[in-house]
């Protein structure tokens, strides 16, 4: 439970910074309490996302991982990116990806703190 809790507190930071600096990622709320929330239900959405849909979707393209060097890796973070956006609309969460390449963006940003963050915080395994 400590794990998926860090996890998830690591998404969400990932998440925030992506839109902190990509203008197209936006996160509307009417107070900081709610964009905090609503932070946090994308953190989880993007995380059943990536734990459902992305191994799948990964497995379909394992001839492109191969054709492409596992570069093609870019696209499927996006693609899972953009998901996570079409899903929050769906649910009335107010987060916004405008486009792919905004998605493209996003998704190296969210990669790089995640990975980051999963190296300095602790892991459930000590």
């Amino acid at each position: 439970m400590k794990n998926f809790v860090v996890k998830t507190l690591a998404n969400a930071a990932a998440l925030a910074v992506a839109i902190w600096l990509v203008q197209d990622i936006t996160l509307t709320g009417d107070s900081t309490g709610k964009k905090a929330l609503t932070l946090v239900l994308v953190a989880l959405l993007f995380g059943v996302v990536n734990f459902i849909v992305k191994p799948v979707v990964k497995f379909l393209s394992f001839p492109l991982f191969i054709l492409t060097l596992g570069l093609i890796t870019f696209v499927i973070n996006a693609l899972m990116l953009l998901l996570t956006s079409w899903l929050a609309g769906k649910l009335d969460l107010n987060f916004h990806v405008e486009g792919f390449w905004t998605a493209l963006l996003g998704g190296l940003i969210i990669s790089i703190v995640s990975w980051a963050l999963n190296v300095v915080l602790p892991d459930d395994e000590d």
